[in-house]
């Protein structure tokens, strides 16, 4: 018999009243929101076309979950903020999560779901970057003229063995240093490298791979390809150069630029010593490198403080104003640092796999994650207060939602908290997601 006394918990008294507290609710879920990543999943059908590209190697005769319901019970706990495979030992018999992933019954425990991570493979991960790509050419309804397509590496520390993992210089610490590649807030690629690569490493292959899907679904679409100074190399820009690719890349200063721009920053400099305030001012150029086969158009933003000059160089095929692509193109994929900062807030670092593969394949679990609640933010938070919402503040809003559920033969009902302040939100969502 359950010993009551010792499970309960005691806070102090309210109004006379004494204050109790026991996990014995029984049907109550924190979760109610996942509701709405499922209609997000239904809309776009993203789980069920990504499983039908992965291979599944089981005899479909002998087991109970399937992988659908794997992939769907892994996506939603992740999106709902529950990252760890530990978590599922309870969060399996979650009716709200039950319900999400189509099932009555308890759902995948942590070793079940521990083997479907650890059989991923680089076919895997094709699959899945296949459907992200899809995905985001499915989300235009009209061909767009312009694509911005962006490229940032981050770092990703590991604290432990994992295959691949080294020591890089400027993170000083072990880690791996994934690429990602987003278009606005869409995200089309998250690549795990280890550290001992450069910046660059398969960046062409993907910008390549990229640019044919592409241009293959929309023939006469202009396709930009911006990233910072590590991507600023000859093969990049030569091949964007051949295929008749614009970019708008960083440049690290050297002191022939600084020479190029001496005029400028000497003028910099004298409108600081009159003012005290911090000018800041343009100049162009075409300038090369010893490796570069010719001379391309450069950008150069002079700005002069009590620290001294402070110049950034872009080098760009883009045509228009200096100021204007700097301030306007080049100076926007800070956005991208946000973007980036939410695949941490869906735990893409949590790649404590020993193997390779299966590390990949839970920075794409974080990816699809993503995906679910761009598309909440996207489709149904558009026009509203919360419509540049980070993964973080939409989790709080509208995912972690409290539930009494209700589970007979006839329906699921989710007694949601009459208290809960974003009703009139969280009814908007779940009508703008529903099935056209």
């Amino acid at each position: 018999m359950t010993n009551r006394s010792r499970e309960q918990l005691t806070f102090p008294g309210c109004q006379g009243r004494r204050v109790e507290a026991a996990f014995d609710g029984g049907a109550v879920t924190s979760d109610a929101g996942v509701l709405l990543l499922r209609q997000a999943d239904r809309k776009l059908d993203l789980l069920a076309r990504g499983s039908r590209r992965i291979k599944d190697p089981r005899d479909t005769s002998r087991i109970t979950h399937s992988q659908l319901s794997m992939l769907r019970q892994r996506v939603f706990s992740i999106a709902q903020g529950n990252e760890d495979l530990n978590d599922q030992e309870t969060l399996r018999n979650d009716l709200a999560l039950q319900t999400a992933v189509d099932r009555i019954d308890p759902l995948a425990s942590a070793p079940t779901l521990c083997r479907l991570e650890n059989r991923a493979g680089r076919e895997t991960a094709w699959a899945i970057h296949e459907e992200l790509i899809e995905q985001f050419i499915a989300s235009h309804k009209v061909p767009p003229q312009e694509l911005i397509l962006d490229f940032d590496p981050t770092d990703d520390p590991v604290h432990g063995n994992q295959v691949g993992r080294f020591f890089h210089g400027y993170y000083d610490e072990y880690c791996f240093v994934p690429l990602y590649v987003f278009c606005g807030e869409q995200l089309l690629v998250a690549y795990l490298r280890p550290a001992s690569r450069s910046a660059t490493y398969h960046a062409g292959a993907i910008l390549k791979l990229l640019v044919q899907k592409l241009r293959k679904a929309w023939p006469g679409v202009r396709i930009v390809f911006r990233a910072d100074s590590a991507f600023c190399t000859p093969k990049l820009l030569g091949w964007c150069d051949r295929n008749r690719l614009h970019y708008i890349v960083g440049l690290a200063k050297n002191k022939a630029l600084n020479k190029r721009a001496e005029a400028t920053l000497a003028k910099a400099a004298q409108q600081f010593a009159k003012t005290g305030r911090k000018p800041r001012l343009f100049t162009g150029f075409h300038y090369a490198t010893r490796s570069w086969s010719h001379k391309r158009r450069v950008i150069a933003r002079i700005e002069h403080d009590a620290d001294g000059a402070n110049p950034r160089y872009v080098v760009t095929n883009l045509t228009g104003k200096g100021r204007a692509l700097y301030e306007q193109v080049y100076c926007a994929r800070g956005e991208m640092e946000n973007r980036i900062k939410e695949q941490l807030q869906l735990f893409f670092d949590r790649t404590s796999c020993h193997e390779w593969w299966p590390n990949q394949f839970r920075l794409l679990l974080s990816s699809l994650a993503y995906v679910l609640i761009e598309t909440i933010r996207r489709l149904g938070l558009q026009g509203t207060e919360s419509a540049r919402a980070q993964v973080s503040t939409i989790r709080l809003k509208l995912l972690k939602v409290g539930a009494v559920i209700v589970r007979n033969t006839r329906r699921v009902r989710f007694l949601l908290s009459s208290a809960y302040p974003s009703q009139a939100l969280f009814r908007l969502v779940a009508a703008r997601l529903a099935p056209s």
